[in-house]
């Protein structure tokens, strides 16, 4: 059995794992050697590339508000941040927005977090029914007090690009990346000293980063930490319309969970499942039932032109999903003290990368925060039961 040493191991390579290696090799101040272990080099079956690929601004707390603002950031600049020999992956951003609507009972709710996302410098459009309705003709709106949409920033992209693109200028900047899996974490006191790999490979540490979405509360476990995140299914469907109300819809999040958005050529929708558990981690069944009973009709109610639809094909990817407030969780675990957890994202974790992958760097580097403090994502509140919730959940 072999042995050697890096100073940080990361414990999953998709988009948070290869922003957490990007940022921590682009800093001239960190000095160490970084190891990412991912078990499949394709990333063809990782929440990364299976997501529905958007980012928004629309959040209930200043944190994540700020934290995918810096995601768009990112994006807008994400050529000139990890091209390789003037070559980058193409994101094919499309800034069509997120438009949430509200019922009655919402309005409220909504008319908070756009007092949070404007303080925070996110470009919000709030919009009674009657302006909602003159924007966009084609929503059935007589249920509605309202909506709100990004006016830019907020979009659509390619998922794979951007993970991509982290891992090639992390590579080429000498961060390692080894196909194999984690089996064990050797913890001493209160501190991991060495991570066992599938391979039969020791390697010795000074910290470790679990960015194993799904799977993050295994690896949490092998250093005896509790961590309140699970796998759990969400079907994605493809569809054709024989009228569609307009080619290019923003992202559309219907008070009912149901979300529409374009696909070009066609349409992309999804919802909550009405039965949402955990799931298998290697379990990706597409629940077909839920587009015939749950998505289309709220479809063709708020969209009337959808009431012919054709599915054209689907899939199913994970959401790390928090149990306790469906917010990531991000830090240090204690006592477990050079754990560094980036998981429990819930559905933004994409969009949320690079700023997560710049955070954690920061600790690793500098033993605290520099930019955005994520101290109230931390893993005190896990510990304490005490939950951080947010609000605008799709």
């Amino acid at each position: 059995m072999s042995a050697d040493h890096f100073d940080t191991v990361i414990v999953g390579g998709a988009v948070i794992g290869s922003a957490v290696a990007y940022f921590l090799s682009e800093n001239p101040d960190y000095t160490g050697t970084v190891l990412v272990v991912e078990p499949d080099p394709t990333y063809a079956l990782s929440s990364t590339t299976l997501s529905c690929a958007s980012i928004r601004h629309q959040f209930s707390n200043p944190v994540n508000v700020e934290l995918s603002l810096f995601g768009s950031n990112f994006l807008a600049n994400f050529h000139d941040l990890v091209e390789v020999g003037g070559n980058s992956p193409d994101l094919c951003f499309r800034d069509t927005g997120y438009l949430f609507l509200a019922s009655e009972s919402g309005w409220a709710t909504l008319e908070a977090n756009h007092q949070v996302q404007s303080a925070c410098g996110a470009d919000i459009t709030l919009m009674d029914r009657d302006q909602l309705g003159r924007r966009f003709p084609y929503l059935a709106v007589g249920d509605l007090s309202g909506g709100s949409i990004g006016a830019n920033g907020e979009g659509t992209f390619d998922a794979f690009a951007l993970m991509w693109g982290l891992r090639q200028r992390a590579r080429y900047s000498g961060v390692v990346y080894s196909t194999d899996r984690v089996t064990g974490l050797q913890v001493e006191g209160d501190r991991v000293t060495a991570v066992h790999l599938e391979s039969g490979r020791t390697v010795n540490c000074s910290h470790v980063v679990n960015a194993a979405g799904p799977r993050s509360a295994v690896i949490a476990d092998m250093a005896g930490v509790s961590l309140p995140v699970e796998a759990r299914n969400r079907s994605v469907f493809i569809f054709d319309a024989a009228e569609p109300a307009e080619r290019d819809l923003p992202m559309i999040v219907d008070p009912s969970g149901v979300y529409v958005r374009s696909e070009p050529p066609y349409f992309l929708a999804g919802a909550p499942p009405t039965d949402d558990v955990a799931v298998d981690a290697d379990d990706l069944t597409v629940v077909h039932e839920e587009f015939e009973d749950l998505i289309w009709p709220v479809l063709a109610e708020r969209i009337p032109s959808f009431d012919r639809l054709r599915v054209t094909h689907s899939w199913a990817g994970h959401y790390a999903y928090n149990t306790l407030d469906q917010n990531a969780v991000v830090g240090p675990a204690h006592p477990v003290e050079n754990l560094i957890l980036a998981n429990g994202f819930s559905g933004h974790g994409l969009q949320q990368a690079p700023g997560v992958g710049r955070a954690v760097a920061e600790l690793l580097t500098y033993g605290e925060y520099t930019s955005i403090d994520l101290g109230q994502l931390g893993y005190a509140r896990i510990a304490a039961g005490e939950p951080f919730p947010e609000s605008a959940i799709i």
